[in-house]
């Protein structure tokens, strides 16, 4: 699994009846050909099946500092 990587998409969810917000986590097998470490954001695609548990492939990595700022100028 040296070209394995483990993705956690996070997202907020809010109760249908009771209004209380939550974060829900899903967690990909993605085929990674970068070479990514732990801590960066990618951006990832489906493809074919790789294997039992991967059919996502990372097309390129994500600059914090770039998506922070198309966060805020979203938010204006």
């Amino acid at each position: 699994m040296e070209k394995t990587a483990t993705v956690a998409v996070n997202r907020v969810v809010v109760h249908p009846v009771y209004k209380k917000r939550f974060r829900k986590t899903k967690k990909y097998h993605v085929h990674d050909e970068i070479g990514v470490e732990v801590g960066q954001e990618v951006r990832f695609v489906a493809s074919k099946p790789i294997s039992r548990t991967k059919r996502w492939k990372i097309i390129d990595l994500v600059d914090r500092k770039q998506s922070l700022e198309n966060k805020k100028s979203e938010n204006k």
